[in-house]
């Protein structure tokens, strides 16, 4: 073995000490030019890999040294990196929908009657999931965003042909029932339909389990939760949308 010198000359170690051989490490690794342990787990049953590494953070922070610290690798550094950005997605999944709305009703209030129907369908796939033991993971909230196109679905029908009865002079509160009632069979048939094709994935079992329940619980409870409250819930909100809008109208026309 040999070493450079400050002449850059490569010297013998042995000129300069002693060297035996002893048991170590076979391999050092480094990270980021770092020496490095590595710790490899994964997180217990109920819990997210999310809660998994936050714990691994606390019990570096309270236990370690201050000069040593824990960096995350390979795919827990990237839900690291892409973790926290739920309400953004649907922030923008909201901001597309009432968009698209907006331009087929060709009016910015009557989309706001069908988003805020949609809160009641995730409401019911956050009780679902937690009444099953499941956790808020990137499988859930993929189907969340699912959830949110299936629930508006089902607003837009009733919204549509309330709208058209009250464009052709029908009464405001019996156009959003008549509406209610007149889709009312199709609503259920094809969200009945849907439900049933979710629960194979909430009762999934064996590999890739986990990720078919997250899904499909989610998407099962949310839409029970759109079938039973929805149908009553979007025509309240039809009525209460188009009577502010008039009351606005009315105040500009008065000013």
């Amino acid at each position: 073995f040999f070493v450079k010198a400050a002449n850059g000359a490569m010297v013998p170690l042995t000129s300069l000490g002693n060297a035996s051989y002893t048991t170590g490490p076979g391999s050092i690794k480094h990270f980021n030019m770092f020496t490095t342990a590595v710790i490899l787990g994964s997180a217990a049953q109920g819990y997210s890999s999310g809660q998994a590494m936050e714990i691994m953070e606390q019990i570096a922070r309270e236990h370690l040294p201050d000069n040593i610290g824990v960096e995350w690798s390979g795919l827990s550094y990237q839900e690291k990196k892409a973790g926290g950005q739920t309400g953004l997605v649907l922030t923008l999944v909201f901001l597309f929908v009432f968009l698209f709305l907006a331009a087929q009703y060709e009016s910015w209030t009557v989309p706001i009657a069908v988003l805020l129907s949609l809160p009641v369908a995730a409401l019911g796939a956050y009780l679902g999931v937690a009444v099953c033991g499941l956790e808020n993971d990137i499988y859930f909230q993929i189907g969340l965003v699912m959830l949110v196109g299936l629930a508006a679905k089902n607003a837009i029908l009733i919204v549509e042909f309330a709208k058209v009865q009250v464009d052709n002079g029908g009464d405001l509160v019996q156009s959003a029932i008549h509406a209610a009632q007149l889709r009312f069979r199709p609503i259920l048939m094809t969200s009945l339909a849907f439900v049933l094709g979710m629960l194979p994935m909430v009762l999934a079992s064996g590999p890739g389990s986990a990720s078919r329940q997250a899904i499909g619980t989610g998407v099962f409870f949310g839409m029970i939760f759109a079938i039973v409250f929805g149908i009553v819930l979007v025509p309240f909100f039809f009525v209460l949308i188009y009577k502010a809008k008039e009351k606005v109208q009315h105040k500009i026309k008065k000013d």
